[in-house]
């Protein structure tokens, strides 16, 4: 009789559009290294895609701040009661979560209660907005499996075991082949340069950015009437909402669905929402100024806890000091680090558009400053933009459940819902 192979099941969970690209890739990375290796959990339309059996897609609950978490609180309690029964019923090797804080803290605390080992696989920016969770990742989390090469250090100083694996989502931009006729187009006119807009990925954050964009757009237009502008949507829903806000602007704007690459590699330099696309802008070496709008109330609260002195992946990539200097949230040429980043940023309640349409127009009629900026990304991509953060992960996740101990039993994170008292009966 032949030996079989022992079937690993690992439950990954993701809430974002980022999360989902993520978690895909380290399906496909577990099961090449493992072709017995069962995926399961939360997820999007990418993983499934990728060969994950979902139980919900939870990145239609990509939402952000208190006020809007707070109205879909039933349906993340429900959630995590369709994991724990998950846990009780079929006991994965392992529970891997990509970011989403807040949810990810319950599920982590029930994996743990179960007796099931926790990786955190792109872990929540605790450097920067709550360095006291680290107590949190501590308690309810095996293994931090970090992004950012600074992170595993800071997480280490805080007793929580870490490992810098790299930024997966270089590993989508090495495989990724562009529409090399739509880049063509959207170059046709060289002596017309093309500005790309990129708002976000949040309906939230296409409301916050696109306008004040628009605004910029308009305000380049009256120094460089040839300018010209697309903004890149992440799919059809999104593009249709751009194209929405688009109608009230005084300048043309070219809406794109799904063709953020193609719009990023055509453009001279973009104006772009901060997020994980700055590391696609990095990794097409594009010149960019990051802008994220939030209200007033929201800026005020970020301002008591904010604790780096950037926003952007790429500037905190780029300086030797991510701790914070500045108070208001604004790039300032003065700061004796801001030579070290590529890109000016702006994260305000306020209007921005004089300072964002003026780096544009200086990169767009200074040909040795854009070359200057497009020399400092080359070298940082060379430095820090390479694949293969999947691949380590992977080989982590399948190693330590061959070998580690399943995990202790963990203390709530903070105020429990009363989720578990039909499967505490059904335990007994």
């Amino acid at each position: 009789m032949q030996n079989r192979q022992p079937v690993r099941q690992v439950f990954i969970s993701a809430g974002e559009a980022s999360g989902d690209l993520h978690g895909a890739n380290l399906i496909r990375a577990l099961q090449g290294a493992d072709a017995c290796c069962r995926c399961v959990g939360f997820g999007g339309p990418r993983m499934a895609a990728a060969g994950a059996e979902l139980l919900a897609d939870l990145t239609q609950f990509s939402i952000m701040w208190f006020r809007r978490a707070a109205t879909h609180v039933h349906r993340f309690v429900e959630l995590l009661r369709q994991a724990d029964r998950y846990f009780r019923d079929h006991r994965p090797d392992a529970v891997v979560l990509i970011d989403y804080p807040g949810f990810h803290w319950w599920l982590a605390w029930r994996a743990k209660s179960r007796g099931i080992p926790v990786y955190y696989y792109g872990t929540p920016q605790l450097w920067a907005w709550a360095p006291w969770r680290a107590r949190k990742m501590r308690r309810l989390v095996n293994h931090a499996l970090c992004k950012l090469p600074f992170e595993a250090d800071w997480f280490e100083q805080r007793g929580c075991p870490a490992t810098f694996v790299g930024h997966p989502y270089f590993d989508e931009l090495a495989t990724r082949e562009l529409d090399d006729s739509l880049v063509r187009d959207l170059r046709s006119t060289s002596s017309s340069p093309l500005i790309g807009i990129l708002p976000g990925s949040r309906v939230q954050e296409i409301e916050r950015n696109l306008p004040a964009f628009l605004r910029t757009a308009a305000a380049i237009a009256q120094q460089i009437p040839a300018a010209r502008f697309a903004v890149a949507g992440l799919n059809a829903d999104q593009a249709e909402l751009a194209q929405m806000l688009c109608r009230t602007a005084t300048v043309n704007v070219t809406v794109l669905a799904g063709k953020t690459a193609e719009v990023i590699e055509a453009s001279r330099c973009c104006l772009a929402c901060s997020g994980s696309v700055s590391l696609e802008l990095l990794y097409h070496e594009k010149p960019a100024v990051i802008h994220y709008g939030i209200d007033r109330l929201a800026y005020r609260v970020q301002n008591l806890f904010r604790t780096a002195r950037y926003i952007t992946l790429v500037n905190l990539l780029a300086t030797s000091s991510i701790s914070r200097a500045r108070s208001d949230g604004t790039y300032d040429p003065d700061d004796p680090h801001a030579e070290q980043v590529p890109y000016p940023e702006y994260l305000t309640y306020r209007d921005r558009t004089a300072d964002m349409a003026r780096w544009i127009v200086r990169w767009v009629r200074d040909n040795v400053e854009f070359q200057h900026t497009v020399d400092r990304l080359r070298d940082l991509k060379r430095r820090v933009a390479q694949p293969g953060a999947s691949e380590r992960a992977a080989s982590y996740i399948l190693h330590a459940i061959s070998t580690e101990p399943g995990a202790s039993r963990a203390p709530r994170p903070y105020w429990s819902p009363s989720i578990t008292r039909s499967s505490q009966h059904a335990d007994r």
